[in-house]
Parts: C-alpha cells; structure tokens; sequence
C-alpha cells in the first residue's frame, strides 16, 4: 500500500512561516526597547504599516506584539496604539528580555544585576544550609565536578554552573525564592556573551563555588551566606575586568575600519 503523502496547504505554511517570523521581530523589537532606542512612551506603528514595512503578515506582527506584551516591554491601549512601557514594568528577570539587555549591557546594568544576586542567593545558601536534601547536595556535588573537569569557559562547564545555581535557590525550601532561578539561570546564561574572545578565565572561580558547597555540607548558614557574598563579589569584578577588556577591543577595531574607510 502506498504511502499518503503530506501535503501542505497554503493556510498551513503560512502558520509556519509566522511561527518563524514572530519571535524574531519581538527580539529586534525587544532589543531596541531595551537598549533606550526606543524610548518609553514611544508610539508603535500600527499593525498594518509595520506589518508592511517589515515585509511579513499582519499575524506574525500581531503575535510578536502579544510576545512583548507579556513581557511587560508595550501596551496597548484605546484611540492610543502601542507605546513602549515604562521599564519599571518590565519583567527584567525574562529570560528573552534578560538575553535582550545582554545584547548591549552597560555597568549600570551589571551592577544592577549583580547586586539583586548579592541580596538573594546568600538568603538562599543560608536557608538550603539547613534545608537541602540528600539529592540536592549530590546534585551540588555532581555540578562541581563537571565544572572541575570542564572548567567554566566550555559550554558543558556553564550549563553545570547554572544547575548548581538554580539547584541552590531550590533548596532553600522558599517557593518565592526558588521562582528566581529561571532569572538567575538566565543571567549566568548570558555571561559568557561578556566574555567571547578574551583568552581564559583571569581567575580559577572553581574553589568559590567549593567553599559554598563545603559550608551548606556542613550546614553552617553564616559560613554558606559569606561563602556566597564572596563568590558574587568576585563574579562581578571577573566580569567587569573581562566586559570592559572586551568593550576596548570593540572601541578599537570601530576605530581602524573608519580609519580604513576614510584612507
């Protein structure tokens, strides 16, 4: 018996077509918002000439704009139109809109960052000193040894980063705490994206993870929360030294292609 043989209706290729085109526009979106290109209060075109002048259906544009909606990015309201939110509306610890800001991060943001982390996971350590379970702990144990084995600059050695992380805020035993892990995973996602081309890590970080591991081991919260301030303190001058190594480099080489060009 012959096989039946898909076919694909023009309604059904459109649908996928949008499915493709619509979290591409909320990301070019998503970044000119928050980049400060697109300033809060600024007015959307509206449905019909943006879809026509980006070239895609009115329906890939009407997803996208539901995208940046629920993100807390643009509102909509009567005889208004779209105008881009203010940013303390923004759902900053999305990981899309997380990944936005990373595109073109500046200290402020990195400071920012790095200070909400300062305030919350040593909280989280202390707690999960006393509360974390045998699984947790193996599972601390297991990502330490994949970022011992790896190191922290291969792509296995980051996602290990990230489990231990996210791994820790769950063995808090606080549901609100442990809803920050996606925002924090996130954030440490995006790290790498700072630190492209720059040669090795200046500092081996892995022994900072260790001493937090050893003092929530032996449940002593004062150690665990100091072990943790320690490690985010010195996260964030690993990343400022790197950001700011790569920000010069950038800097550079804008400064001989216009040289090149005007020659």
């Amino acid at each position: 018996m012959p096989a039946k043989k898909t076919v694909s209706t023009p309604g059904a290729s459109e649908r996928k077509r949008s499915l493709r085109l619509h979290g591409k526009i909320a990301r070019d979106l998503g970044v000119r918002i928050v980049s400060g290109r697109l300033e809060p209060g600024h007015i959307l075109n509206g449905e019909i000439e943006a879809s026509a002048q980006l070239r895609v259906s009115r329906t890939a544009y009407r997803e996208a704009m539901r995208i940046l909606t629920a993100k807390g990015l643009v509102e909509s309201r009567p005889k208004l139109g779209t105008r881009v939110s203010d940013p303390n509306r923004w759902h900053l610890l999305d990981p899309d809109v997380l990944g936005w800001m990373f595109a073109d991060p500046d200290e402020a943001m990195l400071s920012s960052l790095f200070e909400l982390r300062s305030i919350v996971e040593p909280a989280a350590c202390a707690l999960a000193s006393s509360r974390r379970s045998k699984a947790q702990l193996r599972t601390l144990r297991d990502s330490l040894s994949l970022m011992a084995k790896h190191t922290l600059d291969s792509e296995i050695g980051q996602q290990a980063d990230r489990e231990f992380h996210t791994v820790l805020l769950e063995a808090s035993g606080n549901r609100f705490l442990a809803s920050l892990s996606s925002g924090i995973a996130a954030a440490l996602l995006w790290m790498p994206a700072l630190q492209r081309g720059k040669g090795p890590l200046l500092r081996d970080p892995i022994p900072d993870h260790e001493r937090v591991y050893e003092a929530i081991q032996a449940q002593n919260p004062k150690a665990a929360a100091r072990a943790m301030t320690q490690l985010i303190e010195l996260a964030l001058l690993d990343t400022r030294r790197r950001h700011a190594k790569s920000t010069r480099g950038k800097r550079n080489r804008r400064d001989l292609t216009r040289a090149a060009a005007s020659s």
